[in-house]
């Protein structure tokens, strides 16, 4: 099999297998008992956080493990929303955003909230200045992704952090990292946000978890109540065999260094044998190296996808969390109808390979003369 859905999950590595095994076996006691076993089991939940901060590249700000990415994109807006509900009733986004953020938009827009969701342009960013002409002194919260999961193009959060700040705007800064921690250089110093969201079995750890990151004087108010776990902002018993696989993966990839020279070599070797797709950023600028969508207009992208699968090559035809509908990130930048429904999504993780790559070239073009108009 070669696997290149690496945007919808990736491969547990050894050293998050490793984790969780020994959370499950070893140290599995409560966080929260005082005993031996649990002060022991405290020790892992706390040395877990500080690993992931450090992947993160901080030791700075409040790290909360949620379930996910999607729990953590939730907290981070409806939490902003009730924390600065008294100060304005206005939030900034984007059209191409996750489903997790568009959807929990639109039940804050249900409570009365106004949202503005900016237009994406051909990569599907969204341009700073876009930003400013939606500000307004009522804006309590910009929520961008870094990275589009879709697309992979890469949004300037440091630029609307600048503007924010130009505009003496009271507004918090989100940002879903999920496609782009552990791939690209950044911190939480370089993005300038408020406020951060990961998740796990993007980066070779366990599904099931992830976390949210906020600066140092910033506490959003408790979404689950119960015994004050997570800083009395997500209570509940740790989910420690996850968590600890979690912080083992970031370790991981850490210590590995910048994986973006290699996502981008494999880009690059994508575009160079596949001179005839359209393909999302074709030159790499603009975008990230780890996500290729690439189409031929003519072709049902379900049928190359399913072929591929006969082959043993695994992609997508967008997100996963899409479940086979048209995607609305490429919709919202107004591309041709046989370009979305030709689309595929093709996208790395820290085992794929050139021969992985190569492989999928050669089978795409094997496919032309069955497939293709």
């Amino acid at each position: 099999m070669i696997y290149l859905d690496n945007a919808a999950t990736t491969r547990p590595c050894p050293e998050a297998v490793a984790a969780m095994t020994n959370a499950l076996t070893e140290n599995w006691g409560n966080p929260s008992a005082t005993h031996g076993i649990g002060r022991s089991a405290k020790t892992l939940l706390e040395n877990s956080r500080t690993a992931v901060l450090s992947a993160l590249g901080t030791k700075s700000g409040t790290l909360v493990f949620t379930s996910g990415g999607t729990e953590a994109d939730n907290l981070a807006l409806k939490g902003t929303a009730e924390l600065m509900k008294h100060q304005g009733r206005h939030i900034i986004s984007s059209m191409a955003e996750h489903e997790a953020i568009l959807n929990s938009l639109k039940a804050l827009k249900a409570a009365g909230w106004e949202i503005t969701l900016l237009k994406p342009d051909s990569l599907g960013r969204i341009a700073p200045e876009s930003v400013a002409e939606a500000l307004r002194e009522d804006t309590v919260l910009v929520s961008l992704m870094l990275v589009n999961n879709e697309t992979g193009g890469i949004n300037d959060i440091a630029a609307v952090k600048n503007l924010l700040h130009q505009r003496k705007s009271a507004a918090l800064l989100h940002t879903d990292l999920v496609q782009g921690f552990c791939k690209l250089s950044v911190s939480p110093k370089s993005l300038g946000a408020d406020l951060i969201s990961l998740s796990s079995h993007k980066i070779g750890g366990p599904k099931g978890v992830g976390a949210l990151w906020m600066r140092d004087g910033l506490r959003l108010p408790a979404i689950l109540h119960g015994g004050g776990q997570e800083q009395n902002i997500r209570s509940g018993t740790e989910a420690m065999p996850a968590i600890a696989g979690f912080a083992a993966a970031a370790a991981a990839r850490h210590a590995e260094g910048d994986p973006e020279p290699h996502y981008r070599a494999l880009r690059a070797l994508l575009a160079e044998n596949l001179p005839e797709a359209v393909l999302i950023g074709r030159d790499g600028a603009g975008c990230a190296g780890h996500i290729c969508c690439l189409s031929y207009p003519g072709a049902r992208a379900e049928v190359l996808q399913n072929w591929l699968d006969s082959r043993g090559i695994c992609v997508s035809r967008g997100s996963a969390c899409a479940k086979g509908r048209r995607s609305h990130v490429l919709e919202a930048m107004a591309l041709p109808a046989g370009v979305i429904d030709g689309a595929l999504r093709v996208s790395f993780g820290y085992d794929t390979v050139e021969a992985d790559v190569l492989a999928f070239c050669n089978e795409v073009q094997a496919a032309k003369s069955r497939f293709f108009k």
